[in-house]
């Protein structure tokens, strides 16, 4: 088996891919807003059940998108975790907002929701809600403090697609929903995105700034005879390619998710009882999509040796963000409410196990049985 490297992540393949793309560039028409991307935006109004659904090149466009279309001002504030990706900060910060930065739950690694509202000042203009792991975040609180306080929920779902929180679709509950295709996420078309626009007042405009701030989309349609720069935007756009790759994926997402819920249950199967590691938590009203399966060691020394032991045994393992607040731009760009001892805490001893789709059950049982010795559990 140590000859024989088992990677991290290996995106999976349906096996029509190729045939959709090979489609789209015998029609010669690979720009976007093809049949392809309207057959992906379909998909995820009726499946998600939200109004607009705007593909992009990736969820950090989304992210910019939602932004933009919020109005976000030099001073303005956003309230989002550390533990994050750097999009969720990136896209508020180049508007000139502020990210502040809230700890995170020691179960579900979400946001601690009740922090949020003392995060609250009156520059405050939004909270991001992240779904660490395609496991909800405490939505009714969230929408809640939201609706109290005026402020816009963008659900940053990059992790979530096929999850759910009390039956309800992540990303069909905030304002916006911003999804993620890149290669190492459960649906993917190497690199990609979505932004879907739950709240009506904002559906026009979406469609206008995706389109470099032009009403290309209306004349597409016939609605209008020309079209012109109307409002701010940028290229957001994917091309027919992406979305063909992306519709193979779509149309294979519950088996897809199914293969990695069963590789997900058999981690947690062996490791939920020990004493020595922490693994995952699902709340009850929480559905999730086995994105990631991690285990929380004791310290950061503990989980480097693992890293290194596991590696030796042919097995790729990962361990996850750096928290914001302590990267340099964070620091530069956004502040802290409280301490984040929790955050800071599972940064230093989360380590992420391999998770796709065809790991067979010779490599599923040497993965259990490699960590089990090394941990000696």
């Amino acid at each position: 088996m140590t000859n024989n490297i088992i990677p991290f992540n290996k995106p999976y393949s349906t096996g029509n891919e190729l045939s959709y793309i090979s489609e789209v560039l015998s029609n010669n028409d690979s720009t976007g807003e093809g049949f392809y991307t309207n057959y992906c935006h379909q998909w995820f109004e009726n499946e998600i059940g939200v109004g607009q659904a705007l593909l992009t090149h990736s969820c950090t466009a989304a992210l910019e998108m939602a932004a933009i279309l919020m109005n976000i001002e030099p001073g303005d504030e956003v309230i989002m975790p550390s533990y994050t990706f750097v999009s969720s900060a990136n896209a508020f910060v180049l508007r000139g907002g502020i990210p502040v930065f809230v700890d995170i739950r020691p179960d579900t690694l979400n946001i601690d929701e009740r922090l949020i509202e003392d995060a609250i000042t009156p520059r405050t203009r939004a909270i991001v809600a992240v779904h660490y792991a395609g496991v909800a975040c405490e939505m009714d609180t969230i929408i809640d403090i939201a609706k109290r306080h005026s402020l816009t929920v963008v659900e940053d779902a990059a992790q979530g697609i096929m999850s759910t929180y009390k039956g309800r679709p992540l990303g069909s509950i905030g304002d916006f929903g911003c999804f993620s295709f890149h290669k190492t996420k459960n649906i993917t078309s190497g690199e990609g995105g979505c932004l879907l626009v739950n709240n009506p007042n904002f559906q026009k405009r979406a469609e206008i700034i995706r389109e470099k701030g032009t009403d290309r989309s209306q004349f597409l349609r016939g609605e209008v005879d020309k079209y012109t720069w109307c409002d701010l935007g940028s290229s957001y756009l994917p091309s027919e390619i992406t979305a063909a790759m992306l519709w193979a994926q779509l149309e294979e997402a519950e088996n897809i998710t199914l293969k990695r819920l069963t590789l997900w249950d058999s981690y947690h199967k062996a490791f939920v009882n020990s004493k020595k590691i922490k693994v995952p938590s699902i709340p009850e009203s929480c559905k999730h999509n086995a994105h990631i399966y991690y285990l929380l060691l004791e310290n950061l020394q503990i989980r480097s040796e693992f890293i290194i032991k596991m590696k030796e045994k042919g097995i790729q393992c990962v361990f996850h963000y750096v928290p914001l607040h302590k990267s340099p731009a964070g620091m530069r760009y956004g502040k802290v409410y409280d301490e984040l001892r929790v955050t800071d805490s599972i940064a230093d001893r989360l380590i992420r196990l391999p998770l796709w789709p065809d790991i067979s059950d010779v490599q599923n049982k040497y993965i259990i049985k490699t960590a089990s010795e090394i941990l000696k559990i």
